[in-house]
């Protein structure tokens, strides 16, 4: 904090993430010091188990893994496809989680509220469909569209579980399952620690949807073509040929890239150099979808009946492909950040973000306190008890609220966080590791100590998420 009262970040986010020596050597934020004076409006004190970096965003390069460093982003999850592409982690705990369905293999499956959206596009698109084919099921067809819509979603259900038990196998963890808008999501928190692995985990998916293709493929010589379950099979069959096929093109988001991907890193041994190279790929299909999906249902390429030009079908095969290409590129950009991040995730250390902490008795006056801090170049105060062993975190926020006048009458107790298990963070925590520590156990400061459980200092979430930030901004 400056003597102003307001909360200030690590001396150069940046140069903390990049500069360890000198911070360990300096001591942590040294020659900074706590606030004297109140600003003009106090700021109200944080929700208490503010969300950690790590905590759900997001979003990485690679459909259905979403590392514990991409979370902490708080970015965009990786843009879903037609079909089952997968997501990263959203970077906050329990948001837009949607509707509970249930949890196969312990792994919560959720419908977003975008889902229903598309539910009723699909119903009202196929219903019409059935009025050509099945005339004679008037109205009853929006039901009979409804039902393909859920059995489709069914099946991209099973995609997602495909990622999900694979990533199991691996000893993965997975969040959550979330269906919705074009698609599914699993969020996988780590990463493969092989390119093999990484090939089987976006391999699976794909595979999963021609099965499934294969097997309505068979069940269309049970059923009596032009009947309700014969037209049913056959969408269904259709559709998760469409899924399995749009997966395996080699460009990042999508399956296809994730395998690409996997190659690249087994030849040259870089995940970086992988990423780089389907990222920019999947950018390469974003365009081609965008001008040649148009071009190709336009010119009855795909079978269908050539439409008149400006017609209402050209101008949705458009709409159509200027979505799908703008997530595809924004879903192959963000697997190119997400990279750079990890790249630099080594640099996040817990003793080059620490704040210089003094350690308090609990009956201390605020203003007291304080002076302590500064005339020891402290940015943080710790609650001892008499033996000077540590029992809670002085919150900055709740410090600022104070107002200078108050503050000799103010004992450090009432503003402090009592340390919970999970809340003293080892000094030599780093990268990956620091971020899934401050997951587990959500707050706004955590003590750091020692091996030998000294005090060290004290560590913002706030400096953690200014050293990320400026992590995201730099070059790999």
């Amino acid at each position: 904090m400056d003597e102003s009262g307001k909360p200030q970040g690590p001396q150069d986010a940046q140069e903390s993430a990049t500069a360890p020596d000198t911070a360990e050597e300096a001591g942590p934020e040294a020659g900074k010091s706590l606030p004297e004076r109140a600003p003009d409006e106090p700021s109200g004190t944080p929700e208490e188990g503010a969300d950690t970096p790590g905590t759900g965003t997001g979003t990485g390069p690679r459909p259905g893994t979403g590392t514990a460093a991409e979370n902490a982003s708080g970015k965009p999850r990786r843009g879903a496809t037609p079909g089952s592409v997968d997501g990263a982690a959203n970077g906050r705990r329990g948001i837009g989680g949607g509707i509970l369905m249930g949890k196969p293999f312990g792994v919560p499956v959720y419908v977003a509220p975008s889902w229903f959206l598309v539910a009723a596009l699909i119903t009202w698109v196929f219903g019409g469909q059935l009025e050509r084919v099945l005339p004679d099921l008037g109205g009853a067809r929006y039901l009979v569209s409804l039902f393909f819509a859920v059995a489709f979603y069914a099946s991209v259900l099973v995609h997602e579980l495909a990622h999900t038990v694979a990533a199991l196998r691996f000893k993965l963890p997975v969040r959550r399952i979330q269906l919705q808008f074009f698609g599914g999501v699993s969020e996988i928190e780590k990463e493969s620690e092989t390119p093999g692995r990484e090939f089987v985990l976006a391999f699976v998916g794909p595979l999963l949807s021609l099965v499934l293709a294969g097997v309505f493929y068979g069940a269309m010589y049970l059923v009596e073509p032009g009947t309700v379950p014969g037209v049913l099979i056959a969408g269904l069959m259709i559709s998760n040929l469409i899924v399995a096929v749009f997966n395996l093109l080699p460009g990042l988001p999508l399956d296809g890239g994730r395998m690409l991907r996997a190659v690249v890193w087994a030849i040259t041994g870089k995940p970086m150099t992988g990423t780089v190279a389907a990222a920019w790929v999947g950018r390469a299909l974003a365009v081609a979808v965008l001008i040649g999906l148009p071009l190709l249902t336009h010119t009855g390429a795909l079978g269908n009946e050539r439409p008149d030009i400006g017609g209402v079908d050209s101008l949705t095969d458009a709409l159509l492909a200027a979505i799908l290409a703008a997530i595809i590129w924004t879903g192959a950009g963000n697997s190119l950040r997400m990279a750079r991040l990890r790249a630099h995730l080594p640099d996040l250390r817990a003793r080059a973000l620490t704040r210089r902490a003094v350690p308090v008795e609990s009956h201390t006056p605020l203003s007291e306190a304080l002076r302590r801090a500064n005339d020891a170049g402290a940015r943080a105060l710790v609650v001892v008890d008499g033996h000077g062993t540590p029992t809670a975190v002085v919150r900055e926020a709740a410090i600022v609220g104070i107002p200078e006048h108050r503050r000799p009458w103010v004992a450090v107790s009432g503003l402090a966080q009592d340390l919970k298990e999970g809340m003293r963070v080892p000094a030599e925590l780093a990268g990956e590791d620091l971020l899934d520590h401050l997951r587990a156990t959500p707050a706004t400061e955590y003590l750091v100590v020692e091996d030998t459980g000294e005090i060290y200092g004290v560590l913002s979430t706030a400096d953690v998420e200014k050293a990320f930030v400026a992590a995201m901004a730099r070059p790999s």
